[in-house]
């Protein structure tokens, strides 16, 4: 079977891989520690189980439309205009199978071969993945430590060009924890507006935020036209697996991708629509509950890993990521994740899985029960120990 050159231009996300190789150890009887996955460890709320066995019972087992339910597009129009401060209409919104395709079909809608995309590096590392795989070429902004993980304005200006079709940002952001600043957005939406360049704004974990208020770029004045908003029910509602997400964009890009599902998935499982449905417009103490523990597990771990020899880890403020530096310990960041899998029992990713700029970095998911985050903790200090003697 002879494959398509394409295929080889697709990466994939480390997380599942090392997933994998700490699900064979457990299956050999060893312990894992699973910091590793971006998952949130709580259950989904009750009132969202409940929503999704009533829509089943009435038989929402059939085919909807490809842009989502009109009743739950309308709940996302009226949130995001809610939580954004900006007006959305219902036919600005597509309801996808999970927040990724909102990813893949935006680039796939305006991304022409040798056409350049402005991303985080480190970050999300599909990001890369589908740009190249798309022909087009990756233009990457480090997020450096020393500025809070936040844009590197100055590179950044330097980088637009003519041939830039799409920036991409992520806030909080995966896998710093970094939160970009009010004057960050702002500059990024006026060079935006004045090369015309679309902006894709992961706002995944935008309930995510321990400090300050969150900004959305779509909405500042004159953005409405250039921003794709890309949020879900993933995160905040602890539904990864229920695979619901959403975009907001602009009309003709919502046509585009909405005929990018017809030629995918077809549709988004009714019956997940309508638990997301439930999701936002039913009780918010679950998710304000979770983002609160997050909260105390994100102090305990860096408090932790700031004990730790070799070891120092900013705070992020947002996310549910640590993401320490590793560096003064002279090893490469994948040589330290294997070995914290294979000597301590606890996975954990290496910055490299992110981006070229994540070396000298781990990122640690806190989704995790206290007694296990301490576990790690007291795990990963022999290791640690030995490698910076």
């Amino acid at each position: 079977m002879k494959f398509s050159d394409r295929m080889s231009r697709l990466g994939t996300e480390s997380a599942f891989e090392v997933l994998a190789r700490a699900r064979a150890l457990e299956r050999q009887g060893r312990e894992i520690v699973h910091l590793e996955i971006g998952e949130p460890d709580f259950d989904t709320p009750a009132h969202i189980k409940e929503a999704a066995k009533r829509a089943l019972d009435a038989g929402a087992t059939h085919y909807g439309p490809s842009a989502g339910l009109p009743e739950l597009r309308e709940a996302i129009a009226a949130h995001v205009s809610q939580t954004r401060g900006i007006p959305v209409s219902p036919e600005e919104v597509v309801v996808t199978p999970g927040a990724k395709p909102i990813m893949f079909f935006t680039i796939l809608a305006l991304v022409n071969r040798g056409d350049e995309v402005i991303y985080p590096n480190p970050g999300f590392p599909i990001y890369e993945s589908v740009i190249t795989f798309v022909g087009g070429v990756p233009v990457p902004i480090p997020l450096r430590e020393e500025t809070g993980f936040g844009f590197d304005l100055a590179l950044f200006e330097q980088k637009v060009s003519e041939r830039t079709r799409l920036i991409i940002i992520n806030s909080p952001q995966n896998p710093t924890g970094g939160v970009l600043e009010k004057d960050q957005i702002q500059r990024i939406a006026e060079l935006a507006q004045r090369h015309r360049i679309a902006v894709l704004s992961d706002e995944i974990y935008r309930y995510f935020l321990y400090e300050g208020e969150f900004a959305s770029i779509a909405s500042l004045p004159g953005m409405k036209e250039h921003a794709i908003i890309l949020d879900g029910f993933s995160k905040a509602y602890a539904m990864t697996g229920w695979r619901l997400g959403y975009g907001v964009m602009p009309v003709p890009l919502a046509e585009h991708v909405t005929r990018l599902v017809v030629n995918s998935a077809s549709c988004t499982a009714t019956f997940v629509q309508l638990a997301g449905l439930a999701a936002l417009q039913g009780d918010q103490t679950p998710v304000a509950r979770m983002v609160a523990e997050f909260k105390r597990r994100r102090d305990l771990i860096v408090d932790g890993l700031n004990k730790l020899p070799g070891v120092s880890c900013r705070s992020p403020r947002g996310a549910f990521y640590a993401f320490p530096n590793v560096s003064a310990l002279g090893r490469p960041a994948g040589e330290i994740a294997d070995l914290l899998l294979n000597e301590a029992g606890v996975a954990a990713l290496p910055g490299t899985a992110f981006g070229q700029h994540g070396e000298g970095y781990l990122r640690l998911s806190y989704a995790n029960s206290e007694a296990n985050l301490k576990k790690a903790l007291d795990r990963m200090r022999p290791v640690f120990e030995r490698l910076a003697r």
